[in-house]
């Protein structure tokens, strides 16, 4: 069993799988891929997750917090387009986890990507909804109480839940059933909405940096301190080693900050996962991941000086801080147009977050750790991983009706940070046992760029509060489980290394060297020699 929990899938295997009539079809082009990442990256970073860690967190630094996490992302992003442009297939850093790493700790990436997207997309869900609901106060529209938010929150001052008087949050249930449909139709479909979503978005983001830039009142940096709450905010495991805690003795500062609105970067993330439908993915995918992640990252820095230029930090709305922001300062008219680029920029993330979320378990479900027959059935006429996409959006409707934005957004960064480190890991170990291998896009100057993003994604990871962890230990758990009782026994690499072992006249303990129910895709010979 060990021989299998540790074997690498071949990058020849991951190659020949594109051949088969079960693929995606390959339509998305370098400008498609970056509209994609875009798609992903603005949004909710910009319209829920300024306020909160400006508000909780960091007060002005909040613009340094995006220095950071953007630094992170750039290491990390390279470490994705290397393995992009040498395996794109479907599956990001699940699959290069497989070639590297072994298939345990390609299940442990797996089921950490389905937390990363399933719960990242219940917070974008969460943030639509609040500027859905602002747009509606703007016509003088109220929804009742019970069904405009979810039936609880945590109050970061005294660590503890409270309710909120509602039952569910209506409308993240409502986006979260349209772009499911909008998903099974099709990825051509889905890609032309992202599209106009985005242009609409970007748009009214130069109009909030470029506006807003006359109403910034420098004294709202320095009143209380550029950085009220310090410039760091690390902990090791709930015990805080530099910098202050809230009231609930959590980490705050800076570097705090910059792992609460780390979730606002994974869209670069997400281009790779859509390699398998690019039109020439060693070239296109490395192009789309650069370009959305360094656009981004310019754009955040800037909004997140207006915003905290505009309003005093601890005077942010933190369910909808750029829409409110104008509010603040007299520019009421302007609500209303920023209330509609938000709800369009946080469909769109949510879109692409949810359009990658099916393709990972799609990944899974080829190497039989997942049930095939449901996670990897395509749609004859529409070519989409239909059934696996129905369930995502049953998954993130109830997530996203039933728990608070905090604990949400929260949640998911320690997931998006984990699988940075493994990706960056991967390179270093590819590069190893792979030295040959054809790299049509090299990360440079290794191996100091995969070092440096991993201890910049680890540093960030014990930067969460004490719970994130726990959280995601008890998910790994689960996974485990999963595993265990059902993936190893059904795994494609199980057959591959049965036929070789019997091609050498041996057989593993209680494992029949052939099975009638061998997958055709797992001919002898394909394992790893290096085992």
């Amino acid at each position: 069993m060990s021989n299998q929990m540790f074997a690498r899938k071949p990058l020849e295997m991951l190659l020949e799988e594109l051949k088969g009539e079960n693929r995606l079809r390959r339509i998305l082009g370098p400008w498609q891929l970056t509209s994609l990442g875009v798609g992903a990256i603005i949004g909710t970073g910009i319209f829920v997750l300024t306020g909160i860690a400006a508000h909780d967190k960091t007060g002005p630094a909040l613009m340094l917090s995006f220095v950071v996490a953007g630094i992170a992302c750039v290491f990390a992003a390279l470490c994705y387009a290397e393995f992009a442009s040498m395996v794109p297939v479907a599956g990001s850093a699940y699959t290069y986890a497989y070639a590297t790493l072994g298939e345990l700790f390609a299940w442990i990436i797996g089921w950490d990507l389905v937390l990363e997207y399933a719960v990242g997309s219940a917070t974008v869900a969460h943030g639509w909804s609040k500027y859905f609901q602002a747009l509606l106060d703007y016509f003088g529209i109220y929804l009742p109480k019970a069904i405009s938010n979810a039936p609880f929150d945590y109050d970061p001052t005294t660590g503890h839940l409270m309710g909120t008087g509602s039952i569910l949050d209506l409308p993240a249930l409502f986006i979260t059933a349209v772009v499911t449909t909008i998903l099974v139709k099709g990825i051509q479909e889905s890609t032309t909405f992202n599209n106009a979503m985005v242009l609409l978005k970007v748009a009214v983001v130069f109009f909030v940096i470029i506006v807003g830039a006359y109403y910034v009142d420098t004294s709202n940096w320095t009143s209380a301190g550029f950085a009220p709450y310090g410039y760091t905010g690390i902990s090791f495991f709930g015990n805080t080693i530099a910098g202050m805690k809230d009231g609930a003795g959590a980490p705050v500062g800076m570097i705090a900050g910059a792992a609460t609105i780390f979730f606002a970067y994974i869209g670069f993330d997400s281009i790779s996962t859509h390699s398998e439908e690019a039109k020439n993915p060693q070239r296109d995918v490395p192009i789309g991941i650069i370009v959305s992640l360094v656009l981004c990252t310019i754009l955040y820095i800037a909004v997140a000086a207006v915003l905290t230029g505009m309003v005093r930090y601890d005077r942010i709305n933190i369910d909808a801080p750029v829409s409110d922001a104008f509010k603040q300062v007299g520019l009421g008219w302007a609500q209303l147009m920023i209330s509609v680029a938000a709800i369009a920029g946080i469909t769109s993330v949510l879109l692409v977050m949810m359009l990658s979320q099916p393709r990972v378990l799609l990944a899974m479900a080829r190497d039989g750790l997942v049930p095939k027959s449901f996670f990897g059935a395509i749609h004859e006429k529409f070519r989409t991983p239909w059934k696996s996409t129905i369930l995502t959006g049953i998954f993130v409707g109830i997530m996203a009706s039933f728990l608070p934005l905090r604990i949400l957004a929260e949640l998911v960064n320690i997931g998006t940070l984990f699988a940075f480190v493994v990706v960056c890991a991967a390179v270093l170990i590819m590069r190893r046992t792979h030295p040959n291998a054809e790299r049509p896009f090299r990360v440079p100057l290794v191996p100091l760029v995969p070092i440096l993003g991993i201890l910049i994604c680890l540093l960030l990871m014990f930067s969460l509060p004490v719970e994130n962890w726990y959280r995601l230990f008890i998910w790994l758990g689960i996974g485990f489980v999963i595993y265990f009782l059902y993936g190893r026994h059904h795994s494609v690499m199980k057959y591959s290394l049965a036929h070789e072992l019997a091609a050498h006249g041996a057989s593993p303990a209680g494992q029949a060297v052939a099975d009638p129910d061998a997958p055709p895709n797992s001919p002898a010979g394909r394992v790893d020699p290096k085992l």
